[in-house]
């Protein structure tokens, strides 16, 4: 299955309704977004709500009873092999040596900063994106330079000057 391209227009809306409204109300924008939409990776990449699996489970550290009873972290589980990723972010991402990919191509993100599971679910969800598009990012090649002449002439220099400096120190022969 290929990932769905939302058109500019609608992505422009979304992003101005976002800025504009307040706090509650774009909590239920970037839900609309996040989650019955797709995972914007780049402009021709996005990933299906389908394709991310969600689980509750309970967060660890303090917390009073809250900790104990309510499940608000979240376990974001993304299989890379099946998903509709382009085969160039399948190639990166398996080859990252990252503790949060198993052997097997599946992410595994634990979210639980907040209290609410919604905005955990978004954490995780922001987590994987910059995952992904972090392993899309390609480093430059590194161009092997030489020292120049000025720097090779120093360095002979100070040579010479720790050479003057050692040869003092030996002991004096009075013959």
């Amino acid at each position: 299955m290929k990932a769905v391209i939302i058109t500019k227009n609608i992505l422009r809306m979304v992003i101005f309704m976002r800025n504009c409204l307040p706090i509650i109300d774009r909590l239920w924008i970037n839900k609309f977004l996040y989650h019955s939409v797709m995972l914007k990776i780049s402009n021709n990449v996005f990933i299906p709500e389908q394709e991310i699996e969600f689980s509750a489970i309970r967060a660890q550290g303090p917390g009073g009873q809250n900790v104990n009873k309510v499940s608000t972290a979240i376990q974001l589980r993304f299989d890379i092999h099946r998903s509709s990723l382009p085969d160039f972010y399948k190639q990166r991402l398996l080859k990252l040596k990252d503790q949060r990919i198993t052997s097997d191509g599946v992410i595994i993100i634990k979210a639980q900063s907040s209290r609410s599971q919604e905005r955990n679910k978004i954490d995780a969800m922001e987590r994987l994106q910059a995952l992904i598009r972090s392993a899309a990012v390609t480093q430059k090649k590194r161009i092997a330079t030489k020292p120049g002449k000025a720097a090779k002439k120093r360095r002979l220099e100070a040579k010479t000057h720790r050479g003057k400096i050692k040869a003092g120190r030996k002991k004096v022969s009075f013959d």
